[in-house]
């Protein structure tokens, strides 16, 4: 008798016995030919121009590449010892620190009043929708060079529906402001949607009996909506805070491709940038590109934390 078939009396061959390593490889088989073909593309594009560029990169950190590629050499951690003393890299990790800690609470308030009144509105909802989302579906140099417009000192919107005269865009004071204003105007479509979705799926019958036992409309927001919105808001809270530390394309649009008044709008990716293409430094702009990973890597793992706690406090 071998080892793969029995024989039996009758000379019938009774298949040999399944083995784990068979039913693995079985259930594997089965689960890509039902969806493995469709998704292998994507694999090998996401490969191919994400994680390859990705550890690609991490290796240059550790080198002293430039943009021409000729005469690399190893330097170890020296790049990462370099950009934790230099004061430039602090500064532009600062102004995206600022510029989020500015239009993160912004985004969350406006566009949790928009649903809200794209939510209760009774007549042409469709049109209230569409005008909060529309500016979302801008390009960025769109929106760069509209508010470069609008923020102009003379003949600018901005100062003429104010009745000011204010240099919005050449005094440090307000020059991190009106980059946060264009932002706030372009992005908030997004969260608003996200709001809007949410809304609508609360019962109606919390409503209903708030409203039996006497509660106003700013109690029923209060009790009734806010608490039902705890999830999304952490999750607009998590996407606008790793979204606006990489701020880069409407700053830069906005005033021209310089650093903004005295530098006050230099954020970490465009510094990254200016070291990478203007210094022509490609390892030490990818070690400074990698402490910006981790800062995003730390902040996306805090969510998921405070998450999976608040979950497991609700069981």
């Amino acid at each position: 008798m071998s080892s793969t078939t029995t024989t039996v009396a009758q000379g019938v061959l009774r298949p040999r016995a399944t083995t784990a390593a068979d039913s693995a490889r079985l259930r594997w088989g089965n689960r890509f030919q039902h969806g493995g073909w469709f998704v292998a593309p994507f694999f090998v594009l996401y490969g191919l121009f994400v994680i390859l560029p990705v550890v690609r990169g991490l290796y240059l950190s550790f080198t002293d590449a430039n943009i021409s590629g000729d005469h690399t050499s190893f330097v170890g951690l020296d790049n990462y010892r370099e950009a934790l003393k230099d004061d430039l890299v602090w500064d532009s990790l600062t102004h995206s620190v600022q510029f989020t800690l500015y239009v993160v609470p912004a985004i969350v308030v406006v566009a949790l009043l928009m649903a809200l009144v794209a939510h209760h509105t009774v007549h042409f909802k469709w049109l209230w929708r569409l005008c909060f989302f529309a500016p979302f579906l801008l390009p960025s140099a769109v929106i760069g060079n509209l508010w470069w417009w609008l923020f102009q000192p003379t003949n600018g919107m901005v100062n003429h529906v104010l009745g000011l005269d204010a240099p919005w865009l050449t005094q440090k004071s307000t020059a991190l402001l009106a980059v946060v204003v264009a932002t706030l105007w372009w992005t908030v479509g997004f969260s608003f949607l996200l709001y809007l979705a949410a809304l609508q799926n609360i019962p109606q019958h919390l409503y209903e009996a708030a409203e039996l036992d006497g509660a106003n409309a700013f109690q029923r927001l209060l009790h009734i909506t806010v608490p039902n919105l705890r999830n999304i808001t952490g999750l607009v809270i998590a996407l606008q805070v790793l979204a606006s530390l990489q701020v880069f394309d409407q700053a830069v649009v906005m005033y021209q491709f310089g650093p903004g008044p005295e530098e006050s709008t230099r954020t970490f990716v465009q510094y990254t940038l200016e070291q990478g293409f203007t210094s022509y430094r490609v390892g030490y702009a990818s070690a400074i590109s990698f402490i910006l990973f981790l800062i995003i890597a730390v902040v996306a793992l805090g969510r998921m934390w405070l998450l999976r706690n608040r979950e497991e406090g609700a069981r």
